[in-house]
């Protein structure tokens, strides 16, 4: 682990903690990092609201800078004048307001309440009390303005009130109204708070119940304030989290939060709330149906029935006002741009927010809506929205960043991997997807392109492993807690890019799978005089077994699940309270154990780990995240603080006595490419012209028929074991090498604060922790690892080798094993390098699947015992080809040939192919050799698998010695991972086709040095 020693040693910079600001006044620093060097600086002041957007450089002297697409930030101006004014205003004692305002603004703002406030839970709701009360109403402050009365007027219009000033580069121009499509409907007045996830939203929004049913109970005829309110939100849980809204409910916010002072509670008693979900404003079926069949038509519904219908008790002559929760699903789509394809996903997100808005216009008009206000930590548009990806609402007038939560200690920090010991500066944790998806086979890659769950788990086994080892840290802390702490166990998230990924990752978690098995099943119609018959049905059943090595913590039971999957579409009809919704018992409970994660005593407060694929975005609101492992591609930086938010919550908001500031908190995140404000750079466009250089046209040549050289097409190998027996010679058996270059074995990971640009880096400023596999070496065994791969061995060879019975099967792997288990342990004793790494790293599938695939090619049967020898299954069409049959155009460099049945060899390189046939050449000369070939288009296809794919080898050149052998030739120079699996698959070629015997006797040689090629050639020769 040297490498480990000297990446401790980096330069390294300690500032100060992270958190910079008290969570209870307004920030007065913020850090800026320095965009060359990435060292970040305490900065005094606020930082301006803002958001960022990807711009295209064009131009010439752009072009010549490779086409880079940069972050370019824009300011958010509105909200920049409505902080100064909110200031301001709230120094001046909040001149103008009611006195019933006043006074909910005092008690808000006490020092000595026993649960204070966060200011930016305070300004979210000063602004929108100030907009009512004061712009809405004319009032002019004592103090000039930023935001005039005449900008609040253009603003209501939906014009830009300073179109010199409030230039936006991506974004719409601010306004405060959002108008139909449709001729004829009123526009909705909108306001939108940005607060980040944990922030408390839940919490500004109780304070703006209690403005406005306070202050029309002590004044009942004034409108201004309604004393009804709708609250839209996404989903059930949500609904069902809200119902703290309630001023009735047992757990209602205001006597938690002491939000009414006792005077002014019976006002508060007299507001009505309804908590809703979107999906009640879908619209009603125009036919009236029994048993399916229409007996009569209601026709379309008018916005008074609709408003009447989904209001209840609310519906009133008066506006109401809306409150819209995780409002960023609430917006218009605009037209599709032509030739723009939309995702599913897309669609159907396109169709929620069509439906939640044109609810609201329906009620509005009806019976009015007084303002609608929305609150989310991303209130920006989508993609498929038919707006610029990531650009703001227009009506944002409130921004409290995540980046601020995390400066004010109101969030917990994220650690993300800064380096790892591959010395790489892009470490592999970080970008992990991009990892998984880089290089992969065609055989790794399913329909579509997308990869292969087990080639997922294997490139990405490494990370897991890491991050579960923090986590059984944090886990073993928590169970050690003396009595009465809190015991509630830390979470892992694990977030996929489909289903199939998430399933064969809870299985490779959990150890438990769903297999469907065959049941007896009595036939009610059959003749009791006739023999009774019996049926079999279908029916998944569950399994469980051993899970991810080292973390049995993670293992689920028949009486403990404590690894989560999440069924994405389950999930969804249980949250979206559709009684006919099908499985809804499972659905239900699926969604009782999702909503109550780490709630003590609750049905969720068991689970561990959760996989899932992308509900996680919102609404879950789980405090005991500590752990995040993405494994999907993150296009967004939208996507991945919806990702990341979920493990932002805080467990604990005590605050520090001496510095008043709440303490740090946690979260590790693998996988998620957070940077705030990344910075991507975009390939140039394809500006080649098409190759017109001078093709060689390489062929047969007649004349030269005697140097022909034929060969079997083999598409694989017959192994026909009767007696189990087998042999390997394990010195033959190719070495593997364990490389932590390409598989880290540490990472280091540092809190992620302020707006950083482009990559984690190791220069910024602070300390780095050092996260390792040391659990999942501490709990694994090298002698598990090597039963392992002997057990997946003898399941490769009997699989292939028996197509009997499970039984047969069953009774060859019990002879097998104690064979195979003895090969395992002399490869791994004599044939594995591990470089100076733990030896339980060889447990790594990315290692251990090799291992097991070289093993199965060089295991045989052992005829010397009375076992068939192995041979080789030849193409039935066309069981042998020869060099007659190559014909092909190259622009490849060529070289002329002598000894060879075809004109020219095309290399390569421009050197060790080359090399090697002008070796050739000179030993045919000197009579070393008969003849030989460049294997281009020859199609000598050598069939082998690697990480359990399958693919074709093809060496460089076959050659005829004067002894009659005939060797394929590899010239190598790099190796890279998938060599050894390359020449072991040779070697098994060469065994098959001797046995078989029909095309004299062949040899694998491989040449690391093309000038003693010669050598090499005539020791095989004398050997053969």
């Amino acid at each position: 682990m040297a490498s480990t020693s000297a990446q401790r040693e980096l330069p390294i910079q300690p500032v100060d903690q992270p958190i910079l600001c008290s969570p209870y006044v307004e920030p007065d620093e913020h850090w800026v990092y320095d965009t060359t060097t990435g060292i970040p600086t305490r900065t005094p002041g606020r930082r301006p609201a803002s958001y960022w957007f990807k711009s295209e450089r064009t131009g010439t002297a752009q072009q010549q800078l490779g086409f880079m697409a940069e972050e370019e930030r824009d300011d958010l101006p509105l909200v920049n004048a409505l902080r100064d004014d909110i200031r301001r205003w709230r120094e001046s004692g909040w001149v103008g307001a009611s006195e019933t305002t006043k006074s909910l603004l005092r008690h808000w703002w006490r020092e000595d309440r026993g649960r204070r406030l966060f200011f930016c839970q305070l300004e979210a709701a000063e602004t929108m009390i100030y907009l009512r009360e004061m712009l809405a109403q004319g009032r002019k402050p004592r103090f000039a303005p930023k935001l005039t009365q005449d900008d609040h007027a253009a603003l209501m219009e939906g014009r830009n009130p300073r179109p010199s000033e409030w230039i936006a580069t991506v974004a719409q121009h601010p306004k405060l109204s959002d108008r139909p499509h449709e001729a004829g409907r009123a526009p909705l007045t909108r306001y939108a708070c940005k607060m980040a996830t944990g922030s408390g939203k839940t919490v500004v929004m109780s304070l703006l119940l209690a403005w406005a049913f306070c202050n029309r109970g002590r004044q009942p005829a004034d409108t201004r304030f309604p004393r009804s309110a709708l609250i839209v939100c996404p989903n059930l849980t949500i609904k069902e989290r809200l119902a703290v809204l309630r001023p009735g409910d047992a757990d209602n916010y205001f006597d938690k939060f002491d939000l009414v002072p006792s005077s002014l509670r019976p006002e508060l008693a007299k507001g009505r709330v309804l908590v809703t979900n979107w999906h009640v404003f879908n619209p009603e079926a125009e036919d009236i149906r029994v048993g399916g069949v229409a007996i009569g038509r209601l026709g379309p519904e008018t916005p008074d029935s609709f408003a009447r219908s989904r209001l209840g008790d609310l519906w009133d002559d008066e506006p109401v006002m809306v409150l819209n929760d995780e409002g960023h699903h609430a917006y218009r789509p605009a037209p599709v741009p032509a030739g723009e394809i939309l995702s599913a996903e897309e669609r159907a997100d396109r169709e929620e927010a069509t439906v939640w808005v044109s609810g609201l216009d329906k009620i509005n008009a009806a019976c009015g809506i007084a303002f609608c206000i929305d609150l989310s930590a991303t209130p920006f548009y989508i993609g498929g929205s038919g707006y610029p990806e990531g650009s703001p609402f227009p009506w944002v007038v409130s921004d409290f960043a995540l980046v601020d939560a995390i400066e004010s200690g109101i969030t917990k920090i994220p650690r993300l991997p800064a380096a790892d010991n591959t010395g790489r500066p892009d470490p592999i944790f970080f970008r992990l997807w991009e990892h998984v998806m880089h290089n992969l086979a065609p055989g790794e890659r399913l329909t579509g392109g997308k990869p292969k769950p087990e080639v997922v788990f294997r490139k990405a086994q490494a990370a897991l492993l890491t991050l579960a080892g923090q986590w059984k840290t944090r886990f073993a802390q928590i169970e050690a807690a003396a009595p009465g702490r809190d015991r509630t166990p830390p979470v892992m998230i694990i977030v996929c890019d489909n289903t199939d990924i998430a399933e064969h990752f809870h299985r490779m978690i959990s150890g438990e799978e769903t297999v469907i098995v065959d049941v007896p099943a009595d036939d009610e119609d059959d003749d009791e005089s006739a023999a009774p018959r019996r049926r079999k049905k279908p029916k998944p059943i569950k399994r469980y077994g051993n899970g991810l090595g080292g973390f049995s913590e993670l293992w689920n039971t028949a009486d403990s699940e404590v690894t989560l999957r999440i069924d994405s579409n389950l999930l969804a009809a249980a949250e979206s309270g559709d009684p006919n919704a099908t499985r809804k018992e499972a659905a239900e409970e699926l969604r009782r154990i999702v909503s109550s994660v780490g709630k003590p005593g609750a049905p969720g407060s068991h689970v561990r780990c959760v996989v899932s694929v992308n509900m996680l975005s919102e609404g879950w609101d789980a405090n005991n995240v500590t752990h995040i492992l993405g494994l999907r591609a993150f296009h967004s930086q939208l996507l991945c603080e919806q990702v990341v938010g979920r493990g932002l919550r805080r467990m604990d908001y005590t605050p520090d006595p001496q510095s008043g500031k709440l303490t740090e908190e946690y979260v590790d995140i693998f996988g998620v490419p957070f940077s705030l404000i990344p910075f991507k750079g975009r390939s140039p466009g394809d500006t080649s012209s098409a190759d017109d250089r001078p093709k060689h046209e390489v062929m047969a040549m007649p004349q030269r028929a005697a140097l022909e050289m034929r060969f079997p097409v083999v598409e694989g190998f017959v192994v026909d074991l009767r007696r189990n027996l087998v042999r390997c010679d394990v010195k033959q058996v190719e070495k593997i090498k364990l490389d932590p270059w390409t598989v880290p074995t540490a990472a280091f990971v540092r809190p992620q604060v302020g707006y950083a640009i482009g990559s984690p880096g190791t220069q910024t400023g602070f300390g780095f922790e050092l996260v390792t596999r040391d659990e999942y070496y501490r709990n694994t065994h090298p002698q598990t690892i090597a039963f392992e791969i002997a057990r997946e061995v003898v399941r490769g060879l009997t699989d292939t080798a028996d197509p009997r019975s499970e039984s047969l099967r069953a009774t060859g792997r019990t002879t097998l094993f104690p064979q195979v288990l003895r090969i395992v342990q002399q490869y791994i004793e004599r044939r594995v390098n591990f470089n100076g790494c733990d030896p339980c790293e060889l447990g790594l599938q990315v290692y251990a699947q090799r291992v097991v695939g070289l093993l199965i090619a060089a295991i045989e049967p052992d005829d010397s015992r009375g076992e068939s020898p192995l041979l080789p299954r030849l193409n039935r069409y066309r069981p042998i080809a020869s060099t007659a049959s190559v014909r092909f155009k190259t622009v490849k460099p060529v070289q002329a040939t002598q000894a060879s049945h075809l004109n020219f060899v095309a290399a390569d390189t421009n050197s060790w192919e080359q090399a090697a046939a002008s070796q050739m050449e000179m030993l045919a000369l000197e009579g070393e050799v008969i003849c030989y070939a460049r294997n281009d288009h020859l199609e000598l296809n050598i069939p082998y698998e690697f990480y359990a794919q399958p693919h074709v080898y093809e060496p460089d050149f076959v050659v005829r010695l004067p002894s009659g052998l005939n060797v394929l030739l590899e010239i190598k120079g790099h190796a890279p991972a998938e060599t050894d699996a390359k020449h072991q698959a040779a070697r098994q070629w060469v065994s098959a086709v001797n046995h078989w015997g029909q095309l004299g006797r062949w040899h694998f040689e491989v040449c690391r040095e093309p000038q003693a090629l010669g050598e090499q050639l005539r020791r095989c020769d004398a050997a053969a």
